[in-house]
């Protein structure tokens, strides 16, 4: 792969390539390349919209899901860097993850926004925020991120102390 390329441009490349291809199935949903590369361009303007740009973390807190690979492609595609937070996790630990990684923004889906509300950031719920979206443009918004930049933020288990994103 290209080192100067990052991960959301090579997804783009490959959907300019395969456009009508299914990029991803879920259950009984598929979206081909350029149904998500369309929707997560409508997210990534979006999240542009609320301060989403290199180095900036979103929590993506969501059960599996069309939502959240269009979560991720999203983020990526704003020049953020994800923070993946399961669902299953305790309240306490998602608390902690979104506090001390000082997430600008949380992508989730509306049945979990009750254990998720307690949270001061911009909440979207990509479950429900569609016709929202579907106003903003399709097209890629002007490239922010580098190879060089955060792509994601990991915590650890936490079985020595305290969980630390990595």
């Amino acid at each position: 792969y290209p080192r100067n390329a990052c991960a959301h441009e090579l997804f783009e490349a490959q959907a300019e390539r395969t456009p009508q291809a299914i990029a991803v199935r879920f259950e009984s949903k598929q979206l081909t390349y350029q149904e998500l590369d369309r929707r997560a361009n409508q997210l990534a303007h979006h999240l542009r919209e609320l301060g989403v740009g290199p180095e900036v973390l979103v929590g993506l807190c969501v059960e599996r899901s069309l939502e959240m690979v269009v979560g991720l492609l999203g983020i990526l595609k704003a020049g953020g860097a994800y923070l993946p937070i399961d669902p299953s996790y305790p309240a306490a630990r998602q608390a902690f993850m979104l506090q001390d990684s000082q997430a600008k923004v949380l992508l989730t889906q509306a049945p979990l926004l009750a254990r998720l509300k307690s949270h001061n950031v911009p909440t979207v719920c990509l479950d429900i925020a569609g016709h929202r979206l579907a106003r903003l443009p399709t097209t890629p918004p002007p490239r922010l991120a580098d190879p060089t930049q955060l792509a994601y933020v990991i915590y650890t288990s936490g079985s020595t102390g305290q969980p630390k994103g990595v």
